[in-house]
């Protein structure tokens, strides 16, 4: 028989990156192979992603890139999967007259038996509808051969409904996949040579909340930790205002867990921060940050910011700037504010002008520039531990790891130390990444 190839384009967060691993170990059991050459596929997927204006317009704009090959493959089959196939469900049919599927967040387990009708009837379908139960969170993608690292999802949705935000209406109400099942999975990974997994959610800190098994996200680090083969545990997403005393605790109480922490602050302003529906102010928010630092002295935290916020006032954007001078985060992923049809954002007055976002934007992140490098330079004459994931991009000679507060650094060394935790002096603070030598394993 002959083979039939996937091809797969990604678009947006690390979330979307695990959803893609997942539909490619679906496709496979109905005789799919994973190629990187959209020309020679039978079947391309584009996953995309709808929180930022930018995401979406590159997605539309493969997916019209696309369409010319389909001119030439007329059985190629074309896939529009992830939140903004959620969010404009049939629109997309009528807007890209040859996509054969649209598919939602809740139905990636579906995927299959779509696309083999598809085969067979040469129809198009669409399926957006949402579920009381993610089936295609318990879907397990084995890492690519040689990975160290993975993506574990732990829960799927968001009850938070920030006024930016349009995750709740793309990927429905928060729910938390129960702990034996997140387990087994690890378990799974560490049999093909995972030593780092990374837990996802839209916001971890809540994970558990609606589960009857007693278990809460301190709970569930807790059990990780006790994993054999695991060496290291990190997460993301949190959202502030339920960043526990409990869990910051386990920065200091779980060795496992890396000194990193990524806390979205998006605005410095207690008026703005109303306004988009956070739930904290930027004084908590800062307690918050002392509670980390008192806690777990060399903890490296990482946030993002909006820039640009209707009825954001240079007051406004003045006391974010005065957050980071006070903060002086390790790294912070920084946006302008981007409107999403259906959030509570767009009914708002005040939009600003565009050229006056993008200088304020270019303001902070050179603000933060400054602050990164600071940080990075400080970090010279230390010795930090490093996971050894591959060769250097930069020189054949170098390999390439990450600290455990999130850091790459590249150091002399040879291909037999992948997958090893070695003793790196660091030697120079880059803005980007850490150069140093290795002193142990």
């Amino acid at each position: 028989m002959k083979n039939k190839y996937l091809y797969i384009e990604t678009f947006g967060c690390q979330m979307n990156v695990h959803d893609s691993e997942q539909m490619a170990v679906l496709l496979a059991g109905i005789g799919y192979k994973l190629t990187e050459d959209s020309r020679k596929a039978d079947l391309i997927l584009i996953n995309t992603c709808s929180i930022r204006e930018k995401a979406e317009q590159k997605a539309f704009s493969e997916l019209g890139r696309l369409m010319k090959l389909k001119e030439e493959k007329p059985n190629l089959i074309i896939g529009f999967a992830g939140c903004l196939a959620q969010h404009l469900g049939a629109k997309v049919h009528s807007r890209m007259k040859n996509v054969d599927l649209v598919l939602g967040t809740h139905n990636i387990h579906r995927l299959p038996e779509m696309v083999a009708a598809i085969q067979k009837e040469r129809k198009k379908i669409t399926q957006i509808d949402f579920s009381s139960k993610i089936h295609s969170l318990n879907v397990f993608a084995p890492p690519p051969k040689g990975s160290l690292c993975s993506f574990v999802s732990i829960m799927q949705g968001c009850d938070n409904y920030c006024a930016y935000c349009v995750v709740p209406y793309l990927r429905g109400p928060e729910m938390s996949r129960i702990p034996e099942d997140i387990i087994d999975e690890i378990q799974k990974l560490t049999r093909h040579g995972v030593k780092e997994v990374t837990l996802l959610g839209q916001n971890v800190n809540s994970y558990g909340k609606k589960l009857d098994h007693g278990c809460n996200f301190v709970s569930l680090i807790k059990k990780i930790s006790d994993i054999d083969g695991i060496d290291r545990i990190r997460f993301t997403t949190s959202h502030p205002k339920d960043l526990s005393d409990e869990l910051i605790d386990c920065f200091a109480g779980v060795p496992k867990l890396c000194n990193h922490i990524h806390l979205p602050v998006q605005s410095g302003s207690n008026r703005i921060l109303k306004l988009m529906n956070r739930g904290y102010s930027s004084e908590e928010y800062l307690r918050k940050i002392d509670r980390l630092r008192d806690t777990c002295p060399q903890i490296s935290i990482t946030s993002d910011i909006i820039v640009g916020f209707p009825g954001e006032t240079q007051k406004d954007y003045q006391e974010t700037i005065d957050m980071m001078e006070k903060i002086r985060f390790d790294s912070v992923f920084s946006f302008k504010y981007s409107e999403r049809k259906g959030t509570a954002a767009q009914k708002l007055q005040g939009k600003l002008p565009e050229a006056e976002i993008k200088h304020r934007l270019k303001e902070l992140q050179a603000l933060q520039d400054r602050h990164t490098q600071e940080k990075n330079t400080a970090l010279e004459g230390r010795v930090e531990e490093v996971l050894v994931e591959a060769r250097s991009r930069n020189s054949e000679h170098d390999m390439m790891g990450r600290t455990r507060s999130w850091r790459i650094v590249n150091f002399k060394g040879g291909p037999e130390l992948i997958g090893n935790r070695v003793n790196v002096e660091i030697t120079c603070g880059y803005l980007h990444s850490l150069r140093g030598k290795m002193i142990d394993h």
